[in-house]
């Protein structure tokens, strides 16, 4: 049967453990698996900005031995010149998996459906399970192993309501964190990914909480971690949703709070003054520059797991 990762629940804590592992071990030896050698060619559709998932994934379906099909989004048009489904048809039948960052979760889910191939979310403005998943291999990275992250508190501070909140909340949940959000009481998870979390943290022994002070979410926390206070497409909303995000910001302060090696983790571009300082984003407790490097790595063991499942 093919596999997806459309998002973060779709690898069971046992499965996500391993690719853990795996992206471990490709960060000590980027060229111990070779599951695309021909080369066979990996769709990658690119529908929003991109910097950290472009290079990390051409880069890694290079290394493993692929061809990366960078296709434009703008020029392709899914879903509008061409229907979802008809694409499907076309790019399933010409290469080995398919890497779409795009709007709607749904055309996601549809591609999956009719590919005939794994298909992988590189961002949906539901989801952003990739970067979750190099966050997890940063922690593992820095705390002994994937066998470590299991009991963890990961702190997230921000827009409660967004991509990087629910995965972090599905993905948390998997391996086992602690996971609390702290956000403004308007900007809620949806309901049904924080009851689908709530459900696995039963099952692996973690655990997940909403918040509404930066204070209750940071305390003794072992990772901390925000992200900018405006996603793509909400530019125009810049100016109102700042001030209710104000209080949400990882000062120096506010990371006092977390336990004393506590990591500083965001999925960048940051934007420094707003949702995070620069004392803190460039200081020694920030990881950030691991946390960009282990895209490649976690995508690569993704890619591996996948395809050697397919």
């Amino acid at each position: 049967m093919v596999r997806h990762f459309l998002r973060d629940d779709d690898l069971t804590p046992r499965e996500q453990r391993q690719v853990i592992e795996l992206a471990l071990a490709f960060r000590d030896d980027r060229f111990i698996r070779s599951p695309l050698v021909g080369p066979r060619a990996v769709a990658i559709i690119f529908d929003k900005p991109t910097l950290r998932t472009q290079v990390s994934f051409t880069t890694g379906v290079a290394e493993l031995g692929g061809y990366p099909l960078l296709v434009d989004g703008k020029l392709a048009q899914i879903g509008r010149r061409e229907s979802v489904a008809d694409t499907a048809h076309v790019i399933g039948r010409q290469v080995a998996a398919i890497v779409w960052r795009t709007f709607e979760q749904a055309h996601l889910a549809e591609m999956a459906e009719l590919a005939g191939v794994p298909v992988v979310n590189a961002l949906t403005d539901a989801f952003h399970p990739c970067q979750v998943l190099a966050d997890l291999v940063t922690l593992a990275q820095h705390r002994g192993g994937a066998a470590a992250l299991a009991g963890s508190t990961f702190a997230y501070v921000g827009d409660g309501a967004n991509n990087m909140a629910h995965s972090y909340l599905l993905g948390g949940a998997t391996a086992g964190l602690h996971v609390r959000v702290g956000t403004p009481a308007g900007y809620l998870p949806d309901a049904q990914v924080l009851e689908d979390a709530r459900r696995i943290a039963a099952e692996t022994g973690g655990s997940v909480r909403v918040v509404h002070t930066i204070e209750e979410a940071v305390a003794g926390a072992d990772v901390v971690a925000t992200d900018t206070w405006v996603s793509m497409g909400q530019e125009d909303e810049a100016a109102e949703r700042e001030t209710p995000f104000v209080p949400f910001r990882v000062d120096a302060a506010a990371l006092a709070l977390a336990a004393p090696d506590a990591l500083v983790m965001h999925c960048l571009p940051a934007y420094r003054g707003k949702e995070i300082t620069a004392e803190v984003l460039d200081g020694p407790q920030s990881v950030v520059w691991d946390e960009a490097e282990n895209r490649l790595h976690a995508q690569k063991a993704l890619l591996t797991y996948l395809l050697e499942r397919a």
